[in-house]
């Protein structure tokens, strides 16, 4: 990769739309075509944005349009499900990865746990063990805690989640898998419709950023100054997304970028920078892993311009 002009330590005075300008060119990749919504997302949507510690949030050009989290809801609702089962959640989830698909129709041999949270299994079981005592206290919670994270109310696109739930039909084999392995205690059509739901709230690049810099900074949200988890389940939530957040490419992604990340098939990445920053990038065409092109490419050059990199020296 050639030097980047736009190197700086300094996140206040990098120039994102320099940077989102750089990316732009890069049309590999293919749009997630699962549900008519991502279908129609716009395949030259490019946005990147930052939130620090102080609370100030920086976005590139195309960093407040929305699109539906997907799979970037599987730390926070992971975050969730830690606080609302006092720690019991990493007793009924894996935390290894798998080098498989995300949607890979597989558990642990020997326990029927999903073998992380952060793919579907684990992520339909996580929306399981948040709080409530039917599927719509759940759901209600999750949309809460959600909104904790982001510093506002969120929306919920309710035609991503018709379609979500109808067309999804791996998720209910999955659910339904757990429940005859004994792993989900909940009905599999009420725990794919609270995952699905999660998915479809909508967020900008912006608001993601902030998202993970909640994370990124001990469960403390730099904008709202409220504590949304507490730190060490933003530890173990964060760990996790290092060694399986990018799903058959974390490997690759570490060594590459290193810095704990989340991909979507909505094209969104979240980053969790430790005790430094949050970041999102937003570009809709995926490469193989299901992962943005320009937002690997993005998240690459941020990494190595503000000195990211956590096993850098």
């Amino acid at each position: 990769m050639p030097p980047s002009p736009n190197r700086s330590s300094d996140p206040r005075a990098y120039d994102l739309d320099a940077l989102r300008d750089r990316v732009l060119p890069h049309a590999e990749g293919e749009v997630d075509d699962s549900i008519p919504e991502l279908a129609d997302a716009d395949p030259d949507l490019c946005g990147i944005a930052l939130a620090l510690p102080d609370g100030e949030v920086r976005g590139s050009a195309g960093s407040d349009v929305p699109f539906s989290i997907q799979s970037a809801v599987k730390p926070f609702l992971f975050a969730l499900a830690l606080v609302d089962t006092d720690g019991e959640a990493l007793d009924r989830i894996g935390i290894e990865p798998t080098g498989e698909a995300f949607d890979a129709i597989k558990l642990e041999s020997g326990t029927g746990r999903p073998p992380n949270p952060m793919v579907n299994a684990g992520a339909i079981l996580t929306a399981s063990l948040v709080d409530g005592e039917d599927v719509a206290a759940r759901v209600a919670r999750a949309h809460r805690g959600l909104s904790a994270f982001a510093g506002r109310t969120l929306e919920v696109d309710e035609s991503v989640a018709r379609n979500e739930h109808l067309l999804g039909d791996r998720n209910h084999a999955l659910a339904h898998l757990m429940r005859a392995e004994g792993t989900l205690s909940v009905g599999a059509d009420d725990a794919v419709e609270a995952y699905v739901r999660a998915c479809a709230v909508l967020v900008d690049a912006r608001t993601l950023a902030v998202m993970g810099a909640t994370l990124a900074l001990g469960g403390v949200n730099p904008v709202t100054g409220e504590r949304v988890v507490p730190a060490s389940v933003a530890c173990d939530v964060v760990s996790v997304m290092a060694t399986c957040g990018v799903y058959d490419g974390s490997g690759r992604w570490m060594r590459a970028v290193g810095v704990p990340a989340k991909s979507s098939v909505s094209g969104a990445i979240v980053l969790s920078a430790p005790g430094q920053l949050g970041a999102a990038v937003v570009s809709p065409p995926l490469d193989e892993q299901g992962t943005s092109v320009r937002g690997h490419l993005a998240s690459e050059i941020l990494s190595r311009d503000l000195g990211l990199h956590v096993f850098a020296a």
